[in-house]
């Protein structure tokens, strides 16, 4: 048997190679479904990750205790500031506690598992170690393709993530000349260099270094949902790209969330028919990740299904 990979600060290990597990500790799409001994015992070890984390969230302001707004059951149906067509939407995080360097204020954003695929060299794929950090080429801005000799392009509908890197401890201050690595899934649900059928292909992971505004961006597809997570992306921050070679450089992991309303109007679209049902069991409540609070990872979105859209995120770090 495989050592299991702990969630959430957790040492990550070998990754299974003949059944790979997903971020909420259910089995990804495709794969065998009949042993289900490890999401019983990954879910305990999240559920004690996810209550450390309240614990967390409870910021000292002048001497009070202030606690971050929390995800309950009417959170279920964030959506953007407003949705237009079917095929258009414009939608924002209103409510995120997350704000702008220019106000002064920022929170930290949370600790988040990096998840069973990450690809940092933390764990190992059929192939051996799993590290796309290592690859030639994977310093780009354009993820949908993989490099090093793979061919493969992923398709979807096109999105671009800007992340504004601050930092809480300097009255939000932006934060350049870091390393942000950025990796999701397919639309299908599938991981590159993990999932059977794609892991030749090294698509939808990218480096970027963040700018004189703090900011890295990276033109991708918008990600499908799979069984048992809300859509999400992940990512991780580095000192500089001079060290954004492996996981032990790493400085924070978290995870991006999307607005309800424009999944919804993407998943209506070509290629997304996976993730219909899927995303109609999940909730914010019930994902194992954001259950316990999203506001400071809910993207702001622009944009519609044919010309793309753009997501930004401030993510605030404490250095």
């Amino acid at each position: 048997m495989k050592t299991p990979i702990l969630r959430r600060g957790l040492p990550l290990q070998t990754a299974p190679s003949a059944r790979q597990i997903n971020d909420a500790g259910l089995l990804a799409a495709g794969d065998d479904h009949h042993d289900l001994g490890f999401a019983a015992d990954f879910a305990r070890f999240s559920a004690q990750a996810a209550s450390r984390r309240r614990m967390l969230r409870w910021i000292s302001a002048g001497g009070l205790a202030v606690p971050l707004a929390a995800c309950g059951s009417g959170d279920d149906g964030a959506t953007g500031s407003g949705a237009t067509s079917a095929g258009s939407s414009s939608s924002s995080s209103s409510s995120s506690s997350s704000s702008s360097s220019t106000t002064g204020t920022c929170s930290v954003i949370p600790e988040e598992t990096q998840g069973p695929y990450p690809g940092d060299g933390s764990n190992s794929n059929s192939n051996g170690v799993a590290n796309a950090l290592a690859l030639s080429g994977i310093v780009r801005s354009d993820i949908r393709s993989s490099v090093a000799g793979a061919s493969g392009v992923a398709a979807g509908v096109v999105l671009k993530v800007v992340i504004t890197l601050v930092n809480t401890n300097n009255s939000c201050a932006v934060l350049s000349d870091r390393a942000i690595y950025l990796w999701h899934c397919t639309r299908d649900g599938l991981y590159s260099m993990y999932s059977s059928s794609v892991v030749n292909e090294n698509f939808l992971r990218g480096v970027q270094a963040t700018d004189s505004n703090g900011q890295a961006t990276f033109t991708t597809i918008f990600p499908g949902c799979y069984s048992g997570r809300m859509p999400h992306i992940h990512f991780e921050v580095y000192p500089s790209l001079s060290v954004a070679t492996s996981a032990s450089s790493k400085i924070k992991t978290s995870q991006i969330a999307f607005p309800r309303d424009v999944c919804d109007t993407v998943y209506a679209t070509s290629g997304y028919s996976a993730s219909v049902s899927n995303f109609a069991a999940i909730t914010f409540a019930r994902d194992n990740v954001f259950s316990d609070g999203y506001t400071t990872q809910l993207a702001t979105l622009t944009g519609n299904t044919t010309d793309g859209y753009v997501a930004n995120l401030t993510v605030g770090i404490a250095v």
